[in-house]
């Protein structure tokens, strides 16, 4: 298991062996384009917005792996907005002095908080900046960029490498990172079959999945500084388009957020897909935009389409029962959402 996932559980689990309580911030389509509650099995009373809210609608949201900032990222420029957090919003840090080139669909702090990826809707389509409470100099680009856009981004969790979805062939591009991007990988045999909408790294860092448009919807790769050939596809595939993808903290799980009903789909992973778990009682209650598991691996959620816009579940190799909405529900469609690290 990598050094974040461990401490993060180990926080979790607190002293007493207890569950996990921390937070879930999610992002959402109208102001405040971001809420973030409480959660302690169950969502406690939302934060305050903060008072320099995103300028338009949230499209990804993401914790620092100690638990000290909250980033999202958002349509509208700065595109990338990121604020202290301490039991709630602290002032925004100053923007980028170099932004991203628009919309911003993918946002991950590296494992050890020192960077921030970003992935956005034109050239460079990638953006990486120092990270030390605000931001500093942007890195530079990489010689091969993704050719459209960037949508989902995410780390190895030693930080060596750094994975971007984006909207052409080959629809995925993965670079060597060491305080900036080394030459990218070459592409795996067989690519996603369409742009790829979120990307995921298994805790060991020893998979990559990655999660598109058109069947089979959702791909995974031995990855060991490079592709390694993909895994078959699962015996019941998603049904529809894949939009958001994690795996477990143990990596024994795989869940795909996807956008016709049951609107999720989560799986058993060995160095491969088992039969997919029985859907939940209740469902989401639209496409399932993005999905994330607490750091104990103890409840999984949803953010999807449709009131109540995100959905939690208690997790144990299956669905348990849904957990009450919060009592103040985001404002619309949800788009992602994150658990903060302890």
């Amino acid at each position: 298991m990598d050094p974040n996932t461990l401490k993060a559980l180990q926080g979790a689990a607190g002293a007493g062996g207890g569950p996990y309580t921390g937070d879930i911030a999610v992002s959402h389509q109208t102001s405040p384009y971001v809420s973030v509650y409480p959660w302690d099995s169950g969502f406690g009373t939302k934060y305050s917005d903060p008072s320099t809210t995103p300028i338009n609608q949230g499209l990804r949201v993401a914790f620092s792996p100690d638990g000290a900032d909250l980033a999202v990222g958002h349509e509208a420029s700065p595109y990338i907005s990121v604020y202290p957090w301490s039991s709630g919003f602290g002032t925004k840090y100053a923007n980028p002095s170099t932004l991203p080139g628009g919309n911003c669909w993918g946002v991950a702090f590296s494992p050890d908080g020192a960077d921030l990826a970003v992935g956005h809707s034109n050239s460079p389509r990638i953006a990486a900046y120092s990270w030390s409470s605000g931001f500093g100099t942007k890195y530079s680009d990489p010689s091969t960029l993704p050719p459209d856009h960037g949508y989902g981004i995410a780390w190895t969790p030693d930080g060596a490498d750094l994975a971007v979805g984006h909207e052409v062939s080959p629809y995925i591009a993965v670079y060597p990172w060491s305080s900036g991007f080394g030459t990218k990988y070459s592409d795996p045999s067989t690519t996603p079959t369409n742009f790829v909408r979120s990307v995921a790294f298994s805790p060991d860092g020893a998979d990559l999945a990655v999660v598109h448009y058109t069947s089979p919807y959702v791909s995974v790769y031995p990855w060991s500084s490079g592709f390694g050939t993909k895994y078959s596809d699962p015996s019941t595939t998603p049904i529809g388009n894949g939009r958001g993808v994690a795996f477990s903290p143990d990596g024994a799980d795989l869940a795909v957020g996807h956008s016709n009903s049951p609107y999720i789909s989560v799986y058993p992973w060995s160095s491969g897909f088992g039969t997919k778990y029985s859907n939940p009682a209740t469902l989401p209650t639209g496409t399932g935009y993005g999905t994330a598991f607490s750091p104990d691996g103890a409840d999984l959620a949803i953010a999807h389409a449709a009131s109540p816009y995100i959905s939690v579940y208690p997790w144990s190799s299956g669905f348990g029962t849904k957990y009450s909405d919060p009592s103040t529900l985001p404002t619309n469609n949800a788009t992602d959402c994150a658990f903060s690290p302890a």
